[in-house]
């Protein structure tokens, strides 16, 4: 029987175990739901059991046993400083096995990231033991730090919602899943369809059929949920979503250099962290292809300032080429982002800026990334 009132998080000890404890704590007090706090480990005749921080000797279930009530006890406690109801069990048996089985009797089960330590690096070890793979219910793996190991920052809000569609029923199962996890947010759902990469694929005949198959695996979301905002998307082979003509014809993001993503330290819940967050002017991909005009990067830049950040007064400095175009005309470009987005915007000019670069500024002059 699948307990629909409660979200299962697994814990081994690990800081990536007790941050997914907080993701599931946040989750479980925004859907009001309780949580069930699971640690699983296993005492092989010819090895000794380890958790994260501990070391038990062979055979020693009762210390093993300790170990375990004492790593619930912490997951615990960051449970209840959110005002979450949640209870505890300790399992034997390999936790890959455990969780598959237990995934049967949940609507969702809650992993720290693989990478250094966590549960999941256990978990994804092996193609045999991918609990993601052989699962019975969504999984959601929480990151603790990037591929270079900075820590990650949570957000305790959702305002996007990102899934793959396609035909087969768990393409539609997946859809339906992220429709009501965004609506019950309040976030946007992009949904992407990918065309595979075959000969006649780039047709338009055959995009057109993907777009117009999208449409009607969308269609029952907007009326179930008609005030959740679908962003779809078909991923064609040859640019992979971008509308560039071609694979080649990308330029590197100015704003993220590359990277994809933009960097800044904040202090949070586990202390002093580096907040990573995508792009906004590439959307994470680290490019903009060459069709995409100063207008578009700068009215992105414009969105997540006013739009997202909330930021009432900015400063935009530009070439005096681009100045003068972003100033002409009624109304002008800098009227109608003023009245889209409803705050101040200030056009100034710097002659050391090249036609595609610019700086944003906030009422104290100081530099905006």
């Amino acid at each position: 029987m699948i307990n629909d009132k409660a979200i299962l998080v697994g814990v081994d000890g690990s800081h990536a175990s007790y941050k997914a404890t907080w993701w599931a704590a946040n989750y479980a007090k925004h859907a009001g739901l309780t949580l069930q706090i699971v640690c699983a480990y296993s005492l092989p005749s010819y090895a000794a059991v380890s958790f994260d921080a501990t070391y038990t000797a062979m055979g020693d279930d009762n210390a093993a046993h300790n170990d375990a009530q004492e790593i619930l006890s912490k997951a615990k406690a960051i449970a209840d400083e959110q005002g979450v109801e949640a209870s505890t069990l300790i399992v034997t048996g390999d936790p890959a096995s455990v969780f598959v089985e237990l995934s049967r009797n949940y609507n969702l089960i809650v992993i720290g990231n693989r990478g250094k330590g966590g549960l999941a690096e256990r978990l994804l070890g092996t193609t045999s033991s991918s609990l993601p793979a052989y699962a019975y219910c969504p999984i959601v793996v929480v990151p603790y730090t990037d591929d270079e190991g900075n820590l990650m920052h949570l957000n305790n809000t959702i305002t996007k919602v990102a899934v793959g569609s396609d035909e087969s029923k768990w393409g539609l199962k997946a859809l339906e899943i992220a429709a009501a996890f965004a609506d019950s947010w309040g976030a946007e759902l992009d949904v992407i369809s990918a065309v595979p990469n075959m000969k006649g694929s780039e047709d338009e005949g055959v995009m057109a059929s993907f777009q117009e198959d999208l449409d009607v695996r969308i269609k029952p979301l907007e009326e179930a949920y008609p005030n959740l905002k679908i962003n779809k998307q078909i991923a064609c082979p040859k640019c992979g979503g971008t509308g560039a003509k071609d694979a080649n014809s990308y330029s590197t993001c100015s704003t993220c250099n590359g990277a994809g993503y933009v960097n800044r330290v904040e202090n949070t819940f586990f202390g002093r962290m580096q907040t990573q967050s995508v792009c906004p002017t590439c959307g994470g991909t680290g490019k903009v292809t060459s069709t995409v005009s100063i207008e578009r990067e700068l009215e992105n830049m414009i969105s997540y300032y006013a739009g997202e950040k909330k930021i009432k007064q900015l400063r935009l400095l530009v070439s005096p080429y681009v100045a003068a175009y972003l100033k002409s005309g009624f109304p002008s470009v800098r009227r109608r982002w003023m009245s889209k987005y409803g705050f101040r915007l200030k056009i100034g000019i710097d002659q050391s800026l090249g036609i595609v670069e610019y700086k944003f500024l906030d009422r104290k002059d100081r530099v905006l990334l």
